[in-house]
């Protein structure tokens, strides 16, 4: 009996979604660029930047993390990758209350820039949320000497 899945792990053919939130909106923005322009032959992932405070400041905001997270739920999972500390706090709290965010939304422990690469590049393959995670959390053993 099938459980939907299709090539790499995905239920239905659908991608994981990859979220990035920053402090900056620039931040985020340019990290999901960078992320996007990597993966090459793959499929598009669904990736959204959630960078700042509604008024275009420095900080964190739960409703643009939520509208994120919903624009690039496709059913497989959303990865939510964060920067610094109270980006992290504002998604565990999200995480928490249980109804903002998707069902299948996972905070991703993983280093932003190389986490988001790693995540978007696996999630273009089709593998799984677990598998994206995986990927992204490996990012923390890239040596750069």
């Amino acid at each position: 009996m099938s459980d939907g899945a299709g090539p790499g792990g995905e239920k239905g053919g659908k991608l994981v979604g990859v979220v990035l939130v920053s402090h900056s909106a620039a931040v985020a923005s340019s990290v999901a660029d960078l992320a996007r322009g990597l993966v090459g032959g793959g499929a598009t992932v669904p990736v959204a930047a959630a960078g700042g405070t509604g008024s275009g400041g420095l900080g964190t905001s739960a409703e643009l993390i939520t509208a994120a997270a919903r624009s690039v739920d496709r059913g497989a999972g959303v990865a939510i990758l964060m920067d610094l500390g109270s980006a992290v706090l504002t998604v565990k709290a999200l995480l928490a209350e249980g109804d903002e965010l998707p069902d299948g939304t996972r905070l991703v422990d993983a280093p932003f820039v190389e986490g988001a690469v790693a995540a978007v590049v696996t999630a273009s393959t089709g593998a799984d949320l677990a598998a994206v995670e995986a990927a992204a959390t490996e990012a923390y053993t890239y040596r750069k000497v």
